[in-house]
Order: C-alpha cells, then sequence, then structure tokens
C-alpha cells in the first residue's frame, strides 16, 4: 500500500485480550498503552509522506475505556499532524458500548470499519468475545450517526454461497456500504483449518451480489484484505 501513499498502522500494542481462532495476533495480558503512541503514528505518517492511512488495533478488554481514548488521541494527533490527510479506522466492537464508539466518531474520521468477519453460523466458533449480531448494531450505530461505513468478510472457512447472501442482506440491512471479501488463511497449525480455497469466478459472483444488492464499494478475491485499495473508498458516499 505504500506505493499509493497509503499505509495501515495497529495501535494499543501487540497483544490482544480475546483469542479469535483465525488471528495470528498474540493474546495475553497487554502493557498499558503507550502513551506516546498517538505522535509516534502521526510523526511516521508525516516521514512517509502518506496521503491515506488506516488505522486498526488489538481488542484492550483489560482497559475501563477499552482503549477509546487512546484511539481518539490517535486519530486527532495524526489529524493534526497531517492536514488533509484521509484516514480510515477499522475498529474493534468495544463491547457495544455507544458513549465508546461516540469518542472515535467525533474524531470525524473519513471511514469507520467494523469486520463481521463470517457467517453467522461459524461467527461462535472462531470469533473471541464477539458476537454477529453485536458487530451488526455496531455497524447499524456508526450508519444512524452518518457516518461512511465499512466491514470485511473471510471466505473459505466452512461457509455456503447461502450463507454468504445472508450476511450480505445482514450487512446491507445495518446499512453498510463498502465491502472487503477475501480468502482466509490458516496461520498456524493452531487456528481454524482452511475449508476451502475459494476460485476467483466465486469471489466475482460473491462481488455482483454485493453489487446488485447496492453496495457502493464491494472489493472481493482471493487476495483481498480489509485495507485492500483502501484509499478508493473515501469518496463513496452513502
Amino acid at each position: 500500500m505504500l506505493g499509493k501513499g497509503t499505509a495501515t498502522f495497529m495501535i494499543g500494542g501487540t497483544i490482544c485480550t480475546r483469542s479469535c481462532r483465525f488471528c495470528n495476533t498474540a493474546t495475553g495480558r497487554p502493557l498499558p498503552p503507550d502513551p506516546d503512541e498517538p505522535v509516534k503514528i502521526a510523526r511516521s505518517i508525516v516521514l512517509m509522506k502518506l496521503s491515506h492511512a488506516v488505522l486498526t488495533s488489538v481488542d484492550r478488554d483489560d482497559l475501563p475505556d477499552l482503549g477509546a481514548s487512546h484511539w481518539a488521541s490517535t486519530i486527532r494527533q495524526v489529524k493534526e499532524l497531517n492536514p488533509g490527510i484521509t484516514l480510515e479506522v477499522l475498529i474493534p466492537d468495544f463491547q457495544g458500548k455507544v458513549e465508546l464508539i461516540d469518542r472515535v466518531i467525533e474524531t470525524k474520521p473519513d471511514i469507520i470499519s467494523h469486520n463481521l468477519e463470517t457467517v453467522e453460523r461459524l461467527s461462535p466458533q472462531i470469533r473471541s468475545g464477539a458476537t454477529y449480531r453485536r458487530s451488526l448494531q455496531v455497524l447499524s450505530y456508526l450508519a444512524s450517526k452518518e457516518v461512511i461505513t465499512k466491514s470485511g468478510i473471510m471466505a473459505g472457512l466452512g461457509e455456503t454461497p447461502e450463507e454468504v447472501a445472508e450476511t450480505l442482506e445482514d450487512l446491507w440491512q445495518a446499512n453498510c456500504r463498502i465491502l472487503t471479501i477475501g480468502q482466509y488463511l490458516q496461520p498456524t497449525h493452531r487456528h481454524w483449518p482452511v475449508a476451502a480455497y475459494i476460485t476467483p469466478g466465486q469471489f466475482e459472483r460473491y462481488r455482483e451480489q454485493a453489487l446488485e444488492k447496492g453496495f457502493s464499494q464491494v472489493e472481493s478475491g482471493p487476495l483481498v484484505r480489509s485495507s485492500y485499495q483502501a484509499e478508493k473508498h473515501i469518496p463513496i458516499k452513502r
């Protein structure tokens, strides 16, 4: 992404309080957030001469505010030191607490993303501390605040095309309008196994289904990830 003047940064440390079976991020008891991280991220963006940045984070269920104030501080610092930058933030669910989600909304990033990850049937088996319905509620709440919303799911976990279609409908009803669909790859033998490698043709069918439903922007393919071509999504309006 750097070649296009964009990059993705993970904030809040490198240890997550959750243990999702698809994710290779370390799980455990994190250290307190680095108070200098917001300015470090902002200065890195200056040095890299980025025009667009994506921020994501580990889950910080250990903190009283679940990391919301650190998120807000980082976004504000990035915007202060990088006037004119466009910004997408890929947030955790903050346990569905709208007062914490509001702290991110108030900083006015261009897009707020929250990944649904998989279909409803598989969600309890591969996600830790998160639920399918709560994630939909987060997206719906974001949309109700006139935020441009985005989500992503993985394919190849064992879902059926019919379940993907149901998931697209659920995301549409939650007023999510930007979507990424990519191939799941098993990080290690301890993680959830790959059930199938989805063909490019099937990814294209998923893309067409989503566009026909009305999604504004859809990235669907084996190599697609949450921040894939993220800079393209900024002008999209719901």
